[in-house]
Parts: structure tokens; sequence; C-alpha cells
């Protein structure tokens, strides 16, 4: 059985419907600025300390936002 290669994209959806960082050595491009905070899963807080693009070149996801660790 030979399987024929397809030049279909496909993209994943995890289901976030936020998607966050805090390693601010990721982003293409940052605009630092308070902007509130976020809720984890478990009920603790993070400090939203900017937005911007994340990506290898070849895939960018957008609008990604930059957070501190854990406040509590």
């Amino acid at each position: 059985m030979h399987l024929k290669a397809s030049k279909q994209l496909c993209y994943l959806d995890n289901g976030c419907s936020r998607h966050m960082t805090s390693d601010a050595e990721k982003f293409m491009n940052l605009v630092l600025k308070t902007e509130g905070y976020v809720t984890y899963g478990d009920n603790n807080k993070g400090r939203i300390l900017g937005h911007g693009d994340i990506g290898d070149g070849y895939s960018i996801i957008q609008n990604v936002l930059y957070c501190n660790n854990i406040i509590i």
C-alpha cells in the first residue's frame, strides 16, 4: 500500500480561548503594558504585562498574552 502526500494544511485547536506565556524571549514583537489579570484553571491569577506575536517564521500565533508568574 502506497500513501500519497497531500499539500493540505492542518490547523490544531487546543481549545484555549487565549494563548499566553511568561517567556518574553519567545515574542517576535511585544507591546508592554499592564492590561489586567488572567485566572488559571486552578484559580490562581497572573498579571498581564503585554501582548504580541510568537512564532518561528513559518507558524505565527498572534495576540499572545505576556503574563508574569502566578500571583496569589
